[in-house]
């Protein structure tokens, strides 16, 4: 560790706190991780980390975020209350700088994937950042942003991973068509998530698994089968998916609605279905 840092106006702090914006992310090819448990799984993974700053307090309480930062020799420092908080009021004294995520989509189809997760204009950083986590909860292989969704490194995705974003593959800036294309070409089927969608995930999941055949992607009524390899489909909060993402799917699914509410959210309905073919795959 370095001598402990009392300046909350020191450039180090300003360049650090500069890092929420996406045109300094952009610049310095970085972004920041607030928070104790984003932090630990940052320094446990095998991601590019810069820098780890603590407070004084947080040093204490969280050695083990210190002692696994030192084994992979990436520099710790110790700042006062003030220094962490200008840093990031959010990150309750543990901040980490990285270097920017940058998953090439062929890697993930080469991995032969069984299960991804794609969003299509989701803007909202909380959605983004939950679906992530829930995608690595129910065992995806990856996850992929298009070029109109949010930035992944924005640090409210990154704090609503809860570290999940170091676990799977994420993928950015993809031309939704093509993604969808080599998704198809790669044995997976794609479903797209909407409220109006022909077929229920509840009925699908009754007859997941009962096609006969080697590896046939739809059940001879033409149901699609989710025992086999599947990509999702999730559109915008607040719109959904457009009538063209919509026309890109293999089929569209919906969620059963019992009750009286008017609809899911989309981290919500996303758990749901990676849930469904997470069930149905096992």
């Amino acid at each position: 560790m370095s001598e402990i840092l009392s300046n909350p106006r020191a450039d180090r702090v300003k360049a650090v706190r500069a890092l929420a914006g996406r045109s300094a992310r952009q610049r310095a090819g970085r972004f920041v991780v607030e928070g104790p448990q984003a932090v630990r799984e940052a320094v446990a993974g095998s991601v590019r980390v810069h820098d780890v700053y603590l407070s004084q307090t947080a040093a204490a309480r969280y050695d083990e975020i210190v002692e696994a930062a030192s084994a992979r020799g990436v520099r710790v420092h110790v700042g006062t209350t003030e220094v962490l908080d200008a840093m990031s009021p959010d990150a309750q004294g543990v901040v980490a700088v990285l270097d920017q995520l940058a998953t090439p989509f062929g890697d993930v189809l080469s991995a032969a994937p069984r299960l991804v997760a794609v969003l299509a204009h989701v803007r909202d950083p909380g959605n983004a950042g939950a679906v992530v986590r829930a995608a690595d909860a129910a065992g995806a292989d990856a996850v992929v942003l298009t070029a109109a969704s949010v930035d992944v490194h924005n640090p409210k995705v990154v704090r609503s991973t809860a570290g999940s974003l170091f676990h799977l593959p994420v993928v950015t800036g993809a031309d939704l068509p093509a993604a969808v294309d080599a998704l198809r070409a790669a044995g997976l089927t794609v479903l797209a998530a909407d409220g109006a969608g022909e077929h229920d995930l509840d009925d699908l999941l009754d007859v997941a698994g009962s096609a006969s055949g080697s590896s046939p992607a739809v059940l001879p009524d033409g149901t699609p089968d989710l025992s086999r390899p599947t990509a999702w489909l999730f559109g915008n909060e607040a719109w959904g998916l457009r009538d063209e993402d919509r026309a890109l799917a293999d089929a569209v699914v919906r969620v059963p609605i019992r009750g009286r509410a008017e609809s899911l959210n989309l981290a919500t309905a996303a758990t749901v279905c990676l849930y469904a073919s997470s069930r149905a795959q096992r």
